[in-house]
């Protein structure tokens, strides 16, 4: 099993979502976070007054999958539609998972998922 961390720019949420929906992929956690890169933040003006983002706005998208084949179809997926081709479009991630465990049914690894 693999897990897939993605973090990706806010506004290519929608089309990495779809792309993965096409793949057959249905389950992912969403999370709004902050951070930043290379890219150091920027400045902004605000009614007048110029101030720095340190921490830029991004998405975590966290995917699991029972095999290679589903992680690289995530993988290129997030690739394709994750990309602007500018500055902080973020990383991808690539874990190996031991074990999952489905709560409610106590159903172990891949028929957990």
């Amino acid at each position: 099993m693999k897990k897939i961390e993605a973090i990706i720019k806010p506004h290519k949420l929608e089309s990495v979502k779809t792309a993965l929906l096409q793949e057959g992929i249905e389950g992912m956690t969403v999370s709004e976070v902050k951070g930043y890169g290379r890219q150091q933040g920027h400045n902004e003006i605000y009614r007048g007054a110029e101030y720095i983002v340190e921490f830029v706005p991004k998405i975590k998208i966290e995917i699991v999958v029972s095999s290679e084949k589903y992680a690289k179809k995530v993988v290129d997926a997030i690739k394709k539609y994750a990309k602007t081709g500018k500055i902080g479009d973020g990383k991808i991630f690539i874990y190996d998972i031991s074990k999952t465990i489905r709560i409610r049914t106590d159903e172990e690894d891949e028929e957990a998922l």
